[in-house]
């Protein structure tokens, strides 16, 4: 029997997705917040490399083809 008022299908995987994940995302978002500036930019210079480095690796396959 179906509940009332929740959405079904892919809506509905979603915001049970999205409730699931709620928690993770609050405590990650209350570790950036106790990070030092020096650790915020450390983060983010990382963040930039590895997607630098994924946008490279995806040109070089994509040439290779």
């Amino acid at each position: 029997m179906k509940r009332r008022g929740l959405p079904s299908g892919r809506a509905g995987r979603a915001a049970h997705g999205a409730r699931r994940l709620w928690p993770f995302v609050m405590m990650a978002w209350e570790r950036w917040q106790n990070l030092s500036p020096e650790q915020r930019e450390r983060y983010k210079r990382q963040a930039r490399e590895y997607s630098q480095r994924g946008r490279d690796a995806a040109a070089r396959r994509k040439r290779q083809r």
